[in-house]
């Protein structure tokens, strides 16, 4: 089914968005524990089918080849693929890698064992539709497994510090964050999933020295934050924006001013899918 123009357009600018700066340099600076957290609440194992939505460089999909699943890495912006591939070789596993839209996947009704997303999904706009392509992939009493940023949590605090400088929000686009919010997942999913497991965890950060470097390290490396101060400098707001981060990184700094500590909250949710 082709997508209207409007909707090819916005995928255009949501892929260009994720492949600017550096997103495998992220993923390897701090996020590399997030991946085999779910793959181990979401008990994958040898033989089963996997699906990872948004896989980027495959932080989930890598382990959950090591744990013998056979894996599919799906995901909007093909230019994170070149990290996985070398990560996968080095790790001396095979997955296949898929461009998918979250939410059109290209994959048969329920055709996977387990369908999950580690912060993958949640950046998806249009919220429904993800969600219901994960259900509709996944077969009866397969398993569905997330794992997203909070909205009460550091990466919700961020979107919230950048929102006034980002570009207007796309007609029927919702907050990323949302994903990690518990009443969110059972609006979105309703009937279709039973989760058994709905747990908050944080993830701790202290790669910089500086409060201030977290700010820096995003602006170098994250496409949000890229395309959020780009359109702050288009309208002269960039002093503005970056004071913002400097001010953001000092008030979620829990260690000192010369080492930086920070807890970023996550939702692990891990779901039965109705048969």
């Amino acid at each position: 089914m082709g997508a209207p123009s409007s909707d090819s357009e916005l995928k255009g600018r949501h892929r260009k968005m994720w492949a600017s700066g550096d997103y495998p340099q992220m993923v390897e600076t701090f996020l590399l524990p997030l991946g085999p957290r779910l793959v181990e609440a979401c008990g994958i194992g040898k033989g089963m089918l996997v699906l990872d939505v948004a896989a980027g460089t495959g932080n989930a999909s890598i382990p959950a080849a090591q744990a013998g699943a056979q894996v599919t890495a799906s995901d909007l912006t093909p230019e994170l693929f070149d990290a996985g591939r070398k990560r996968a070789e080095g790790e001396g596993v095979e997955l296949e890698w898929v461009q998918a839209d979250a939410e059109n996947l290209p994959f048969e009704d329920e055709s996977f064992d387990v369908v999950m997303s580690s912060i993958g999904v949640m950046f998806a706009p249009h919220h429904e539709q993800a969600a219901s392509e994960m259900v509709r992939v996944c077969r009866p009493s397969g398993t569905i497994g997330l794992m997203s940023w909070t909205p009460e949590g550091m990466i919700g605090g961020l979107f919230k510090t950048m929102g006034p400088f980002a570009p207007p929000p796309p007609p029927g686009a919702s907050p990323p964050p949302l994903w990690g919010s518990e009443d969110h997942l059972g609006e979105l999913f309703g009937d279709r999933v039973d989760w058994r497991a709905n747990e908050r965890d944080t993830l701790e950060i202290t790669q910089f020295d500086h409060p201030q470097d977290y700010g820096d390290h995003f602006k170098s490396y994250y496409g949000p934050t890229i395309v959020a101060r780009a359109n702050a400098e288009k309208e002269g707001k960039d002093e503005e924006f970056d004071e913002a981060l400097v001010r953001f990184g000092e008030e979620w700094n829990l260690g000192t001013p010369e080492k930086a500590r920070f807890e970023q909250e996550y939702l692990i949710s891990v779901g039965t899918r109705a048969g």
